[in-house]
């Protein structure tokens, strides 16, 4: 290189640049977590979370938005989200976020209520909620209902769960007397069911009672099954016993019913459900009501019948035989004049020897036959504690001849005084009697009688025969002194003469005591000897 050519410039060559990838931060890895975890709660909420529940109820005691759960069998099955009054302000409202396991009981079938702390008469029950809380119970009911999402609340739990095996019936009644809801149903003195409720429809017709049995027992409710009130005491008679039942406290306190399987019935198949019986008021009636072959009597009476009602017995010879069924009260416009018509039941069945009766052959004929016998039907008292009337079929010796006749398909037979008009009546023959009788003229010569006889004893008379008999006895035991020289003092003539003045010593001294009591009393000689 010349000195004349100029230096050449440096060329400065830029550094090479080199790539570094980020490090990674470990801190980026809360967000990641917390975003998954998110997501995935937020899947399991989609998932789990089921549909929401409506419930409309009187009141919001007891329930906390929140906190208050959906139970079955003690699994929660939701939770209250928020409770509203309605727009009336009639109601509250009370929305329930159900999880995936309750939205299988949102359907037609299935009844919900709050299960709280609960004392009545007829049960006791919540008793755990006094320390877990209020809940909202639930019943699923039995299958195949269709879905449904909003419920109006019971108020009280239900009688009968769907899970309870057994069955229902329906009794029919005039009056449920102090039935209830819980009211206890019996068997043979077992509690197997209990009332569920009961409707009067129109408020005209018989009121239906509706009974839930229990299993197996349902079985033993048949055809021919009869079901009775037994609400409150019974009092009566029997027997001539004063008698007083009750079935239980419970029954006192919230009415029961019980029920029987008659051994004519045993042998029909078990009812089904839903099957419709009579409701009698007593064990009395629905006995009576058990047997098949009923004849109607029909009598008259003319007598005070308080006391006497329907299913009062009809007793034969003190034997129950039927039951009055009805008491009503008729007017003869005609004649001015009123009598008491009297209907009965009478079983036949209950008389041993009744076989025409019971086949119903010609019940008027033997009626008759009774009739011509001097049978009749009369009042008579079943307690004078209570002043229960029954009706007796009584013999009545010398009755006039009766006929029986027929009133449609019931049979009349004659009737006759009894109880208290049978006592009167025979006071007032009595009465009558004794006013015949002439006590005016018997007075008078009783006076007579008393006169007479006072005067003949006391008079000197009877003085002066106890005087001679009195010489007499004295000349007897010179007689005898005389005798006991000749004789002896010890042979069988002095010892008989001796005997005979002692029994005539004796007379004579009773008969002095005799004038002296009569003449100090002289009506002994009518009324006798009175006190020593």
């Amino acid at each position: 290189m010349s000195e004349s050519e100029p230096p050449r410039p440096t060329v400065l060559t830029p550094p090479r640049a080199k790539l570094r990838r980020p490090r990674f931060q470990f801190v980026w890895l809360i967000p990641i977590v917390a975003a998954i975890i998110a997501g995935y709660l937020g899947y399991r909420t989609a998932i789990e979370q089921g549909p929401l529940l409506t419930l409309t109820f009187a009141s919001a005691d007891g329930l906390q938005a929140g906190q208050t759960q959906v139970k079955y069998k003690a699994v929660a099955l939701g939770t209250v989200e928020s409770i509203d009054l309605a727009p009336d302000n009639s109601h509250v409202v009370v929305k329930v976020r159900m999880n995936h396991v309750g939205a299988r009981f949102l359907n037609s079938h299935a009844r919900f209520w709050v299960e709280r702390p609960r004392f009545n008469l007829s049960d006791v029950s919540g008793i755990e909620t006094l320390v877990s809380g209020a809940y909202i119970a639930v019943d699923p009911g039995t299958p195949g209902g269709s879905e449904q999402s909003q419920f109006a609340g019971m108020e009280e739990p239900p009688g009968v769960r769907s899970d309870e095996p057994g069955s229902t019936y329906v009794l029919t009644t005039n009056s449920v007397g102090s039935l209830n809801s819980g009211s206890p149903v019996y068997y043979r003195d077992v509690q197997v069911g209990e009332v569920l409720g009961y409707d009067m429809g129109n408020g005209l017709g018989p009121v239906k009672v509706t009974v839930f049995i229990r299993a197996p027992f349902d079985h033993l409710v048949r055809p021919g099954s009869q079901f009775w009130n037994i609400s409150g005491i019974t009092l009566g008679t029997e027997g001539g016993v004063l008698q007083l039942q009750l079935q239980s406290v419970q029954a006192l306190v919230a009415g029961g019913i019980a029920f029987a399987l008659p051994n004519a019935a045993r042998g029909d198949a078990p009812s089904p459900d839903n099957a419709t019986f009579p409701l009698y008021a007593s064990e009395q009636a629905a006995d009576a009501a058990s047997y098949r072959t009923q004849i109607r009597l029909v009598t008259y009476l003319d007598s005070d019948v308080a006391g006497l009602v329907p299913g009062v017995p009809v007793q034969q010879l003190g034997v129950q035989i039927g039951v009055v069924t009805g008491v009503s009260l008729e007017v003869d416009e005609a004649r001015g004049t009123m009598r008491v018509r009297v209907d009965m039941q009478v079983q036949p069945e209950r008389i041993h020897s009744s076989a025409a009766l019971r086949q119903g052959l010609d019940a008027r004929a033997d009626l008759q036959r009774l009739v011509d016998n001097g049978m009749r039907a009369e009042l008579g008292t079943g307690s004078y504690v209570t002043g229960q009337k029954l009706i007796l079929l009584t013999n009545v010796p010398g009755a006039p001849p009766a006929k029986v006749t027929r009133e449609g398909d019931a049979l009349v037979i004659p009737s006759a005084p009894g109880g208290l008009d049978a006592t009167l009546a025979s006071v007032n023959d009595i009465a009558a009697k004794l006013a015949k009788m002439p006590f005016q003229q018997i007075g008078d010569n009783l006076n007579k009688l008393l006169i007479t006889a006072n005067g003949t004893l006391g008079g000197p008379q009877l003085k002066q025969t106890l005087a001679q008999l009195t010489a007499t006895l004295q000349t007897a035991n010179v007689t005898l002194g005389m005798v006991n020289q000749d004789f002896g003092t010890d042979s069988d003539f002095q010892r008989g003469m001796q005997q005979l003045l002692q029994q005539g010593s004796a007379a004579a001294q009773s008969v002095k005591a005799l004038g002296d009591y009569i003449q100090a009393h002289p009506q002994a000689l009518l009324l006798g000897r009175s006190g020593p």
